[in-house]
């Protein structure tokens, strides 16, 4: 293929309806071209670029240059329209990352997601732009802000050239339309005042209150939490007006909280009655279907090798009639947390004849029971993900398949998907295959129990069988050898405590715990990243497009910004460009002063792990192939992957829709931010509940957050994050330095920077607009003068997004609602995914 057939080639591909955008290599696998044009392809696309022809991404990702038109490019052709006239021509985005339409009329206009403040301006932020890139996000003024509302999809014109700001340009723009409203319900306080009644809606969207007309409607009452539909948003020329369609009960009335946290963020509710009906269908199929592997109760701990039979589903109404290996006899048990209902994972491990390790990672087989285009498929489908609020867990399957038919219970036979995964001794992984099993667990372990058992192995001798006391020491010694293994090719991990609270009976903070990642945690994390990647390797290996689970590399930018963050603390070190010695200074800061500093920078300098089919690595994980395999109860993608999986053994082709896969990766990542998003809100909530009574009260924070407005510190022993308003701080003058995220003041040493452990007291709590004011007491040993704040007003602290980001993975505790004396669910950093 000669360089201008080569050219030809790559932009028709690019140019593709349903081309997403990749990496060169992966260009070069989709044209089918040999390793050996490699050069050749990145010289052409380079070329390409630079004519303008194409476009470079984030991460060097290729786009077409009609959807990666930029800010600055629209801002560019907004100038040039105004001096001569523009052809009309039409330009539209098919990639969903930037969808701009460019004609004679919108040549300056931009697409994107609007936020509003509570002085009634906003920002909006182009699509296609990393969320957490606020860079080339646009401002809008209040009166050019119509009625958009928070999350609403609108058009903007820009309005001029850009200004620059620390050498970046800063824009300024007008909604011009409201394409799509992120949603018209609202949840609030309400209240009546002077024969009318209005609602306070929570976290303050609006910076007035909404008129519900006459009071008394549905029966609501002053102070109760309602929800209302809007029939008028507000903006600078009109108030906004609603009608209330729920009351959800007294504010402060036990549960309510959830209740309004479970509307605001429109999570779903009970599961529809043809879906409970397909689940009990599948019930009475699934008895039929074990009668053929059902042992004698009591036998679960046989050691005797399985006989590897592979065993036919009989069973009618069985979504598929596939071979199932016996696996019955094997040694087999489950690690979870003490309070899980649901157990999706179950461990074997033997060690071979030549000195390799044969790991099994035995996951639910949740296929057998939500066939695709069922009605327990739709349920699933659409809930994407289990959603775990402090206090309840809203499954994304129900109860019966979940906490039953698919859970891998002890001493039941129950059915699984089996990756079975050879190692060398010290750990490189050999082969791996994939099955059909049916499976008994031997034990249920708690990670406490384990923990126990390595303190002290001897007296569990007399606890436990030979074989899986065994089991155990195999296990604990493999996890360590791939831990070290995978820390070595470069892995990124942090060390940062977590703390969880915890609830009374009423569901009100009654205090909170440190959540430990210890070796219990450590070997179930290891076995789970394995079977995650090599599956992954596997669909790869068979040319199949597959749900990803992407962590694409950090914008050089920002790495460059925390190089120069790391050398302002003192710190030796080379470009943090390298994900190398990005982990050797977090080990060299390990238990030093700088450890949260640099921790919580580094955190901040990563994107966030997302679904997709692309071919773009895990970065957090050193992982070239990556993806969910391990929790198909809780979490939509995995079973996507499990069915994959089925088609490819039974030799059969599988569909490979790009856009359609796409679209998907895309539904789940966004379920699964709301899920996240609406358990920080209520955990938000019930501390500001509980912090409200504690006015004054003192605590250890960590700064987790600089602005130019102030500081946001979290208590270290109470999880409540709070802003320190610059205006608070009466010691000094400060000013902000946005490299090394810092407030330093003229005064010698006098300096806030992240990480920092200050002493703080709660100065205002304000539960309505969700508002935590911290003043601060002392920080290193000495006292600051600080004044309390009299008023909220906007200070910008909606500008600061969650700055949890995924590193590894997560495993969700899987409970019901808890009681006095119950914890709260470990989200472990280290990854059981």
């Amino acid at each position: 293929m000669k360089h201008q057939d080569l050219a030809d080639a790559i932009l028709a591909h690019v140019g593709r309806p349903n081309y997403q955008p990749v990496k060169p290599r992966v260009i070069l696998k989709q044209l089918k071209l040999p390793a050996d044009r490699a050069t050749d392809l990145r010289r052409t696309i380079k070329r390409l670029a630079q004519e303008g022809k194409l476009q470079y991404g984030a991460g060097h990702i290729i786009r077409p240059v009609a959807s990666a038109t930029t800010v600055s490019a629209a801002a560019s052709e907004s100038v040039n329209a105004k001096t001569k006239p523009a052809r009309p021509r039409h330009k539209s985005a098919t990639d969903g990352t930037q969808s701009v339409t460019t004609t004679s009329k919108n040549v300056n206009q931009i697409i994107g997601t609007f936020r509003r403040m509570q002085g009634g301006f906003g920002f909006v932020t182009p699509r296609g732009q990393a969320v957490r890139d606020k860079d080339q996000d646009i401002y809008i003024s209040q009166h050019n802000a119509r009625d958009a509302a928070s999350g609403d999809t609108v058009q903007v014109r820009l309005k001029g050239r850009p200004r620059f700001r620390g050498g970046k340009p800063a824009f300024e723009g007008e909604i011009v339309q409201i394409l799509e409203r992120e949603t018209n319900s609202f949840v609030g306080t309400y209240d009546e005042q002077a024969g009318a009644g209005f609602v306070l809606v929570d976290g303050m969207p609006f910076s007035q209150p909404i008129a519900v007309g006459d009071p008394g409607a549905k029966n609501a009452k002053p102070g109760d939490k309602v929800v209302i539909e809007m029939v008028r948003f507000p903006s600078h020329v009109h108030d906004g007006e609603g009608v209330i369609v729920e009351v959800l009960g007294p504010r402060g009335k036990p549960g309510v909280d959830t209740l309004s946290i479970i509307r605001e963020f429109n999570l779903p509710g009970p599961f529809a009655e043809d879906a409970l009906e397909d689940a009990r269908q599948q019930a009475e199929a699934f008895d039929v279907a074990l009668g053929e592997f059902e042992v004698e109760a009591g036998s679960a701990t046989h050691t005797g090798k399985a006989s590897g039979t592979p065993r036919e589903g009989k069973a009618s109404g069985t979504p598929h009639h596939i071979p199932r290996e016996d696996l019955t006899a094997e040694t087999i048990v489950t690690i979870d947390p003490i309070d899980a209902r649901d157990f999706d994972d179950a461990i074997s491990l033997d060690r071979l004849d030549n000195g390799h390790w044969l790991l099994g990672v035995h996951i639910a087989d949740v296929s057998h029971f939500v066939r695709a285009k069922s009605p327990l498929d739709r349920e699933a489908r659409e809930r994407a993900t289990s959603v775990y609020l402090p206090d309840r867990v809203i499954p994304m399957l129900p109860e019966l398949i979940s906490n039953n038919l698919a859970s891998l219970q002890p001493n039941k036979v129950r059915f699984a998907k089996t990756a079975m995964i050879e190692f060398t001794a010290d750990g490189a992984p050999v082969a791996a295959e994939y099955k059909s099993t049916a499976i008994r667990s031997a034990r249920r372990f708690t990670y406490e129990e384990v923990d126990e058992y390595l303190a002290d192995r001897e007296v569990w001798k007399a606890r436990l069988t030979p074989a899986v006391h065994g089991l155990l020491a195999r296990m604990h010694e493999l996890a360590m050898i791939l831990r070290a293994r995978r820390l070595k090719r470069g892995a990124i991990e942090l060390t940062m405590q977590e703390v969880k609270i915890d609830l009374d009976r009423d569901g009100r903070v009654s205090g909170a715990h440190l959540v430990e990642n210890t070796e219990s945690h450590q070997i179930i994390e290891e076995f789970m990243l394995s079977a995650n990647e090599a599956v992954a390797r596997m669909l790869s290996d068979a040319g199949a497009l597959f749900l990803r689970r992407v962590h694409q590399q950090p914008d050089p930018r920002k790495l460059q910004s925390l190089t120069e963050f790391v050398h302002e603390l003192g710190l030796s070190s080379d470009s943090l460009e390298s994900r190398f010695e990005i982990q050797r200074v977090l080990d060299a800061v390990k238990g030093q002063p700088e450890e949260r500093a640099v921790n919580y920078a580094v955190l901040r300098s990563m994107q966030q792990a997302v679904y997709s089919p692309e071919e773009e690595g895990h970065y957090a994980l050193a992982s070239d192939h990556y993806c969910h395999f391990t929790s198909p109860i809780r979490r939509y993608p995995d079973l996507t992957v499990h069915r994959l999986l089925d088609v490819l053994a039974a030799k059969k082709k599988p569909r490979n829709d790009l856009a359609e896969l796409a679209g998907l990766g895309e539904h789940c990542s966004q379920r699964e931010r709301r899920a996240e998003a609406a358990e920080r809100e209520l955990v938000k909530v019930k501390l500001l509940d509980y912090l409200s009574k504690r006015i004054g009260e003192e605590m250890d924070a960590v700064v987790t957050g600089v602005q130019q407005f102030g500081l946001f510190a979290q208590g270290i022993e109470l999880p409540a994050e709070g802003l320190v308003h610059v205006t608070s701080l009466q010691d000094d003058y400060y000013r902000y330095d946005k490299t090394t995220h810092s407030l330093n003041g003229y005064r010698k040493d006098n300096v806030f920077r992240l990480g920092d452990v200050v002493r703080v007291a709660v100065a205002r709590v304000d539960v309505d607009r969700r508002e935590l004011d911290f003043r601060i007491v002392a920080r290193e040993g000495r006292a600051v003068q600080s004044r309390e704040r009299k008023t909220g007003g906007s200070d910008g602290r909606q500008r600061r997004g969650s700055e949890r980001k995924e590193f590894g993975s997560k495993k969700k505790s899987k409970r019901g609602p808890r009681a006095e004396g119950s914890r709260s669910k470990p989200k472990k950093r280290g990854t059981r995914e």
